[in-house]
């Protein structure tokens, strides 16, 4: 097992509500029950090794694979790299990150009960995370800098503007994000008018897109367009045969960790058929 660190997106989270079988677990608690799973069963079967990977090759009917710190022959490979959120560029996001700005409502999210909040984003995901937080936020304000919304399914548009307690502010850019110990306002300019205003807000959630942990499989495996590694769901194989990929590196529609965990479970057990039929 190769990683320059055990953990993930959810390690930053201060509370994780959806993980199947705990009500309630921190990020950083839930990867290392993770860890310690792994580790109580390793015995002298697995070796974890703290390394980034640079490369993946294929030689003859082998693998390559080359880190940081050396390299690693092997029949197969399991990629799980995950992917990491695309940061909110404006002044003061950096500083109130996980402090009232955060990049994950299924996790986050019901701490900001009865509050003014703010989605910035305009795709089907944004307006998902919208109408999960409007069951429980005292209103919703989805942020977009486009005059339209039509990255997002039109239907899910009109669903979710159609609520009493939801709004939407277009064609604007997001100068920073001001607060105290918690973030509480957005400024915003108004590109048709070029008027300056700040939007009080309890709580700033951001959906502008995630990007997969892919480069060094850009020679090996398919990727789409937007360079996840395209899998068959039914097995996780991916277009070089020994070579599967499960999570949020992939071009799978939904991503949650017990998600990404089933997609890794069905993957291992593809890969033991592989090994055991040759």
């Amino acid at each position: 097992m190769l990683a320059p660190v055990y953990a993930g997106q959810s390690t930053d989270s201060a509370e994780v509500q959806n993980w199947i079988g705990t009500v309630a677990i921190s990020g950083q608690d839930l990867a290392q029950s993770l860890k310690k799973h792994v580790e109580a069963y390793a015995d002298d079967v697995l070796d974890m090794k703290e390394e980034t990977v640079q490369t993946v090759e294929k030689k003859g009917e082998y693998f390559v694979v080359t880190t940081d710190q050396g390299s690693h022959i092997t029949r197969t490979v399991l990629v799980a790299t995950g992917s990491h959120r695309r940061k909110l560029e404006a002044k003061g996001a950096d500083i109130y990150e996980h402090k009232g700005l955060t990049y994950c409502a299924s996790c986050d999210g019901p701490m900001f009960g009865d509050q003014d909040l703010a989605v910035v984003g305009a795709g089907n995901a944004a307006f998902e995370t919208a109408a999960q937080l409007l069951s429980y936020a005292k209103s919703v304000t989805i942020i977009n800098r486009s005059p339209s919304f039509n990255r997002a399914d039109e239907i899910t548009v009109d669903k979710v503007l159609s609520h009493p307690n939801m709004r939407a502010v277009a064609n604007v850019e997001i100068l920073e994000v001001k607060g105290d110990k918690f973030a509480n306002a957005i400024t915003i300019r108004d590109k048709a008018t070029g008027v300056v205003t700040d939007l009080s807000v309890g709580g700033i959630f951001i959906e502008i897109g995630q990007l997969p942990n892919t480069q060094f499989l850009k020679d090996i495996v398919e990727l789409n367009d937007r360079e996840n590694v395209v899998v068959d769901p039914r097995t996780q194989k991916t277009s070089m045969p020994g070579i599967w990929s499960a999570g949020d590196c992939t071009d799978v529609l939904y991503h949650q960790n017990n998600i990404a965990a089933g997609d890794a479970v069905r993957a291992l057990e593809d890969i033991f058929q592989y090994l055991h039929s040759k």
